[in-house]
């Protein structure tokens, strides 16, 4: 216990002199015009659209406060206008019509026009410049912009195009200053039009930005904003104890609960669209279907929840989560340990003469996230696999996914803010999907089709039905929706965002 209090001393030694460093000499926490959060992850780089980053969903929270994303979208998910004003298809779905907002400027000063949109939309439909999600943007050609108005032809209908433009990589960069100062200037000095300015960055330390004060919404309460990447929990909440931060998210559960029925701190914690699971790879063992479905059976999930996240969370089957597009609460995987035993023995496998598998994790990143894993390899053993725990940062994951060189088993938050089917189970599990781990063509053939279903309620369908083949198969093994936690000094009020984007423009004075 001496050792453990020395540590939290010190941490709330180092967080004190760090916010008096960053805060210019002001060491209070309750300074009326500037926030501190202890977030974490940090900022591989600045660019929103190209790179394994550009798809990390906790990230956005800061690209979103740089820049502007071409469709809004509120903290209950639903969309609104934000560099467009309007947007639609044509009657038969071949074409699409944009309105773009008059009087924006970028953080340089100058002028943001409907030529920053078109620009934008290109660069991100073009292969070569590495936007992850490039086989979205690329289904529409033929780019023009008359005033304030963008018309484009579509070469092959998608359903979520508008979607993604309010989600991961939709974020219209500035044209001009791009092409003038090329990506490497724009990582040293990046401009958008969004409600906060970069104004220092030190890689693996902070972030600190300014209020814009030609923005073109609504008035941020805070002059400043600083985000500290602290990406150990235990760091996270000596931050806010120690007042060296006003705002941390993602720590565990029963500190969420003892800082916030203490009376000191304040917090939320509610449903995000988020969602834990353990990516599947079609490698040996598991492209044995017993073990597969084994290891599905064998985790109790409710248990998890109860006993580590201290009821927090939702325990799903599919990913879907409640609330997503295609959620069905009809399709279930029970946990059954017997079950998992009697397949893993029609395979010649047993608690004496385990299957043997590595199992990917982060640690830190979600709550309790390495806790989980080893309640699941403990629950493994039982039936008669015997797993092994790599931990890796969040950043190695996207890095091993886009080789395709994850491990047999890796666990992962998985983020779909729009609540899509095709941005959950479609991504996820499509063979050709750069973010899929399973890759089988049975399971290629029957999402291919609906990837261009123009008959709503007929494409929907059709993910329930493969949603329901995966969970048949074991192609994937869904843990849990997660709740959000959220803690922050008496003073301040922070409105929950379902996106699970901490935003500083939801971060107000009370």
């Amino acid at each position: 216990m001496d050792t453990t209090r020395r540590n939290l001393l010190k941490a709330a030694g180092a967080g004190l002199a760090i916010a008096s460093f960053l805060r210019g000499g002001l060491a209070q926490a309750a300074d009326s015009d500037t926030v501190t959060i202890a977030y974490n992850v940090n900022l591989p780089a600045f660019d929103p659209t190209v790179g394994p980053s550009a798809v990390n969903p906790t990230i956005q929270a800061i690209y979103r406060s740089v820049f502007d994303q071409y469709i809004g979208q509120k903290p209950d998910l639903s969309f609104e206008p934000g560099l467009l004003t309007e947007w639609g298809w044509n009657e038969d779905k071949t074409k699409i019509h944009m309105t773009v907002r008059d009087g924006v400027k970028w953080h340089d000063g100058s002028d943001f026009t409907a030529q920053d949109v078109v620009w934008s939309l290109e660069r991100a439909g073009d292969a070569k410049t590495g936007n992850p999600i490039q086989f979205v943007w690329s289904t529409i050609g033929n780019i023009k912009a008359e005033g304030n108005t963008i018309t484009a032809d579509v070469k092959s209908y998608d359903p979520t195009l508008f979607k993604w433009m309010a989600f991961l990589t939709g974020y219209v960069m500035p044209k001009a200053y791009y092409e003038t100062v090329g990506a490497e200037g724009f990582e040293q000095k990046p401009i958008g039009t969004g409600p906060y300015m970069v104004d220092e960055f030190q890689s693996n330390g902070f972030l600190r930005l300014k209020r814009n004060p030609h923005y073109w919404g609504d008035k941020p309460a805070f002059e400043t904003v600083i985000f500290k990447f602290v990406t150990d929990p235990t760091s996270r909440v000596a931050e806010v104890e120690s007042g060296g931060s006003d705002v941390t998210l993602q720590i565990p559960y029963e500190e969420y609960d003892r800082l916030t029925k203490g009376g000191t701190f304040d917090g939320i914690c509610e449903p995000v669209s988020d969602i834990g699971m353990i990516f599947i790879n079609n490698v040996e063992p598991l492209l044995d279907r017993n073990v597969r479905l084994a290891a599905t059976h064998a985790v109790d999930k409710e248990a998890i929840i109860k006993r580590l996240l201290r009821g927090y969370g939702t325990p799903i089957d599919t990913l879907e989560a409640p609330g997503y597009l295609a959620y069905d609460a009809a399709i279930t995987v029970p946990y059954n340990p017997d079950m998992a035993k009697k397949l893993l023995a029609d395979s010649g496998f047993s608690p004496d003469k385990p299957v043997k598998v590595t199992i990917q994790t982060t640690r830190g990143y979600m709550p309790k996230d390495y806790e989980m894993i080893q309640a699941i390899v403990g629950m493994w053993r039982k039936v008669g696999i015997e797993a092994n725990i790599e931990v890796y940062e969040i950043a190695k994951h996207y890095e091993l996914r886009a080789a395709d060189q994850l491990a047999p088993f890796a666990f992962y938050n998985w983020g779909n803010a729009i609540g899509d089917p095709a941005t959950s189970t479609g991504f996820a599990m499509f063979g050709p999907s750069p973010h899929s781990v399973w890759n089988t063509d049975d399971l290629d053939g029957k999402i291919a089709p609906l990837w261009g279903e123009k008959d709503e309620d007929k494409r929907v369908a059709g993910w329930k039905a493969v949603d329901k083949y995966i969970a048949e198969e074991g192609y994937v093994l869904p843990l849990l929706q997660y709740s959000q936690p959220i803690v922050f000094r008496k003073g301040l009020k922070v409105a929950a965002n379902q996106s699970e984007a901490l935003q500083p423009t939801l971060i107000a004075k009370s």
